[in-house]
């Protein structure tokens, strides 16, 4: 007689997460949730232990962002569940699928003061789309079905579920449920694609502005046909970088809004009598930035509807699925061309684009200008590569003049604006584009955030090439201090050795101190990352920040 394996709650999780076909788990093991890590060891996706719970959730988060099914982590009870709270706050804000799992302690003692027990669901609901405790082993695959959906559905954001002790160690009489056919949204209506058409064919001006819901690769690539025949001028919020293709770049693309008010991309929304916001969440650039006046026209093309403030009040809203609201709109404004008044004014904006602060890159002898950073990664990074980009001055400069022509291979933070997400994120992104280099790219101040997660990236062998912006400060904070104050507070930080952090992990770790030696080391940096993760420590001149945060009007600090 064979004997039969008995199931338990573990089993119904893992076998949930193969059924929604997950590929990868991030997290760290504890006693609470130890069931389903020994239950991964036989079945299911790839684990990936990491070293810090929260960076376990920003990869899962990046492995949302791109590829836009929620990317899974699992966690322990009590500081476990805790240090998720940043990744998960973070991909709630930003739109990004993910699932977290954390363990709990047994049903008997969740009332008591006792080790580890905390009511999790309560913690995480304010920052989560749902968030939920089984207290019955048999319902754990219809909850994370359900919070799977949740996930991805609408504006995607985080689920979260809690797991008591006993539940997951408790036998279990069902099967996983199977993976469900996600409901298929239709087109907005055609009434309102006529109307959005005729407002179109009456405007002046008209302009598109491409959000985080529009960098979709469906979405995006019915953007590019109707640009193909349409040609609208264009601006991306950060979260939107790449959706304009290189082929479309010079009669389309206007550049990027997101932090400063007063670039070339804000000229234009101000200037426009009819603003198309086409995936945009006001997380990313409130509206009071770029319709300050409340004199613009606005449309809305999205998923859901919008979330209307003062400076955002669309007179129309086309709600269902976006490429295919793009796709009918093509034929009903193919043969529109802008008015040659529109196209003169264009192409003076056009010139000031790359160009509309003048800054001195003479730099003192072993610093490097930023502007001269960026002509090396523009060079040489491929618009198939990945980059990743923390949080810091030096996002300001790569948002602002790195180009890319890919959608959703040009990483930032903008909702939440956290530290340390660049490395873990450049994990994800090496995982789900195999053989293909990563860029990821930090301050010296936020690299520390996450940096442990270096021994992740060695672990597997992963080509990533991390660049360390060097100033020894938090210099984000620092120019705006002193723009605010006339000096500084609290932002001094004291020297690492980057070199010798990235050779203690087994990685390799090379300092540069002139524009030829970056471009030198960073094309050697490429080759050998094939072999696993490079880092190079550039000593970066921050002088012209001052000048840069200019544009920033008074209420737009961050």
């Amino acid at each position: 007689m064979t004997d039969i394996k008995e199931n338990y709650g573990a089993d119904l999780v893992v076998d949930s997460l193969i059924n929604h076909d997950v590929k990868y788990v991030f997290g760290i093991p504890g006693a609470k949730i130890d069931r389903i890590f020994d239950t991964l060891e036989d079945k299911g996706p790839q684990l990936i232990v990491s070293r810090h719970e929260q960076n376990a959730t920003f990869m899962a988060q990046a492995i949302g962002r791109i590829t836009g099914k929620p990317g899974v982590v699992i966690a322990t009870s009590g500081p476990g569940i805790s240090n998720l709270a940043t990744g998960l706050v973070t991909a709630t804000a930003e739109g990004d699928p993910v699932l977290a799992i954390g363990g709990q302690v047994k049903r008997s003692d969740l009332l008591k003061r006792s080790h580890q027990s905390m009511n999790n669901v309560a913690l995480l609901e304010p920052i989560t789309k749902y968030s939920a405790e089984v207290h019955d082993a048999d319902t754990l695959s219809e909850t994370i079905a359900n919070a799977y959906r949740k996930a991805k559905s609408g504006k995607p954001g985080a689920s979260f579920i809690s797991i008591p002790q006993d539940v997951t160690d408790s036998p279990v009489k069902v099967k996983a449920i199977k993976p469900l056919t996600a409901p298929k949204l239709g087109s907005a209506s055609v009434e309102d694609i006529n109307y959005l058409a005729q407002a179109i064919r009456n405007a002046v001006l008209p302009v598109l502005l491409l959000g985080n819901g529009a960098s979709d690769e469906k979405v995006t690539a019915a953007i590019r046909r109707l640009l193909d025949s349409v040609k609208l001028p264009v601006v991306e919020t950060f979260q939107g970088a790449g959706i304009v293709s290189r082929e479309l770049e010079d009669e389309t693309f206007f550049g990027r809004v997101g932090l400063f008010r007063n670039q070339p991309g804000d000229m234009l929304l101000k200037k426009s009598d009819l603003v198309i916001a086409v995936g945009y969440d006001p997380i990313e650039y409130e509206a009071r930035n770029w319709n300050a006046e409340i004199s613009t026209r606005v449309i809305v093309i999205d998923v859901a509807q919008a979330e209307i403030d003062t400076y955002f009040q669309p007179e129309r809203e086309l709600i269902g699925d976006i490429a295919e609201t793009m796709d009918l709109l093509l034929p009903a404004i193919n043969g529109y061309a802008l008015p040659q008044g529109s196209v003169d004014y264009l192409q003076n904006l056009k010139k000031n684009l790359d160009g509309d602060l003048k800054f001195d890159r003479r730099s003192k002898d072993g610093l490097i200008h930023p502007l001269d950073v960026m002509d090396i990664l523009q060079e040489q990074i491929s618009d198939e590569m990945t980059v990743t980009v923390d949080v810091g001055s030096h996002y300001i400069w790569m948002a602002r003049y790195f180009k890319s022509y890919e959608a959703r291979h040009l990483l930032f933070s903008n909702g939440m604006q956290t530290l340390g997400v660049a490395l873990p994120w450049a994990i994800s992104a090496a995982l789900v584009r195999p053989n293909k280099t990563v860029i990821s790219v930090s301050g010296d101040g936020g690299f520390l955030f996450s940096a442990q997660e270096l021994e992740v990236a060695v672990r597997l062998k992963l080509p990533i090439v991390h660049i360390i912006w060097n100033d020894g400060r938090y210099n984000m904070v620092e120019f705006q201090e002193e723009m605010k104050y006339g000096r500084s507070a609290g932002v001094q930080l004291g020297h690492v050795d980057f070199v010798k952090y990235a050779e203690a992990f087994g990685a390799k770790g090379y300092r540069v101190d002139s524009k030829q030696a970056f471009n030198e080391r960073l094309a050697q940096a490429i080759k050998e990352s094939e072999h696993g993760p490079v880092l190079i420590d550039i000593p970066i001149d921050y002088k012209d920040n001052g000048r840069l945060g200019e544009t920033i009007l008074p209420d737009e600090f961050y």
